[in-house]
């Protein structure tokens, strides 16, 4: 997969981690995707390193889908968890 289809994953799984933990969060495109982006990379090493399930290279596997969002969800909820009240 290329970097630009891990920037559309990274931007899709970032938005579908944010419809499952609505509320008040970095917001925006850019927001959107950088947790998108770091969420997938973390999801896909902690997959690989402690799940002993190695990411495939493929954009339409479910397994990189799921370590995407399970890594963005964590992102956005340590986010929430270290700067909750920042923006009230």
């Amino acid at each position: 997969m290329s970097i630009i289809g891990w920037i559309i994953l990274g931007l899709l799984a970032g938005a579908i981690a944010k419809f499952l933990l609505p509320g008040r969060d970095p917001g925006g495109f850019i927001g959107t995707t950088v947790i998108g982006v770091a969420g997938a990379f973390i999801g896909g090493w902690i997959s690989a390193r402690f799940l002993d399930h190695p990411i495939s290279k493929d954009f339409y596997d479910g397994t990189t889908w799921a370590a995407a969002i399970g890594g963005s969800f964590v992102l956005l909820v340590a986010y929430r968890i270290l700067f909750g009240n920042s923006r009230d």
